[in-house]
């Protein structure tokens, strides 16, 4: 994980060491009220790659995503969109580079699916909102995307859960940014409409070279989708790398407190974890977390 010098300056439109990363944090702080989430992280997001933040509960991971998105405004520290300070971005700018999918989205359910991917172009036309035929066509893909084209006179409501996903995800494509970051686009899905999302995730990195930073619960499902986990843990990063070097039953003990074995996936040879029980007070020696792939900022190491 590459770190961002203090002195970097927003000016900058490329990355000033030419890195290939497409968003990054430096030095990052950032919580609600008076709680402190994040503290002094720093992150770099390889442009064209999948990566998955995991962690427990209250880890800081959505916290982070929200961050990056300039949905939250940090307390310390600063995030750099393709090497310029995000804070300093015009909006509009910033929406036609990202796009986000926060948890649970809403929309009136009378909206039906073309008029809610219609919404996606909003930053790229005036404030008549007049289509063009490039806006048009940029939906019509989104649509085919996500196989949503047959669905685009239905309401809202009268979707199942994995259809409605691909609705709000094909909104976010309709935005045409090269980067798209979701958070925990599978929750409250079965399944078989989960890995809908994620076999469009892929398709999408694969086919389009989108980079893409989700959220995820399942630890199997990020080993499975995503070139890099990055692992939180009481607003900090404990863990960064492949899936292979990350899912250890060390990290699984240390962070989740659970006994696991990992195993290599029949069908792909991802890792896979499976947990047969609780780590307790033992699960690791003294508590410590070592021999985990993660690049620790001076400002956190001399903390």
């Amino acid at each position: 994980m590459r770190l961002v010098p203090e002195d970097k300056q927003a000016e900058e439109t490329p990355n000033a060491t030419g890195s290939e990363s497409a968003l990054e944090s430096a030095d990052l702080s950032a919580g609600y009220g008076d709680r402190q989430v994040l503290e002094q992280l720093s992150l770099s997001i390889e442009r064209g790659s999948i990566t998955a933040l995991v962690g427990p509960n209250g880890s800081g991971k959505s916290t982070m995503l929200k961050a990056l998105a300039r949905m939250l405004h940090p307390r310390h520290g600063a995030v750099y969109l393709g090497g310029r300070d995000i804070a300093r971005l015009p909006t509009r700018e910033v929406a036609r580079r990202l796009a986000i999918l926060p948890q649970a989205p809403t929309a009136p359910e009378e909206l039906t699916v073309a008029e809610l991917v219609e919404r996606g172009r909003y930053p790229h036309v005036g404030p008549l909102r007049l289509f063009s035929d490039a806006d048009r066509s940029a939906i019509a893909r989104a649509l085919t995307a996500t196989q949503m084209t047959e669905f685009r006179a239905r309401p809202l409501d009268s979707l199942s859960g994995g259809e409605r996903q691909r609705a709000w995800i094909a909104l976010a494509l309709a935005q045409e940014t090269p980067i798209l970051l979701l958070d925990e686009p599978t929750t409250y899905l079965d399944v078989g409409h989960q890995f809908e999302v994620l076999d469009l995730v892929r398709q999408l990195n694969i086919e389009q070279g989108m980079t893409i930073v989700l959220v995820l619960h399942d630890l199997n499902q990020a080993a499975r989708f995503s070139h890099r986990m990055v692992v939180f843990e009481e607003g900090h990063i404990v863990a960064d790398g492949s899936p292979g070097d990350v899912l250890t039953p060390k990290m699984l003990a240390r962070v989740f407190n659970v006994r696991a074995h990992v195993v290599p996936h029949p069908e792909d040879g991802s890792p896979v974890c499976l947990p047969y029980g609780l780590a307790g007070v033992d699960g690791v020696e003294n508590g410590a977390l070592t021999g985990l792939p993660v690049s620790v900022p001076e400002a956190q190491a001399s903390g």
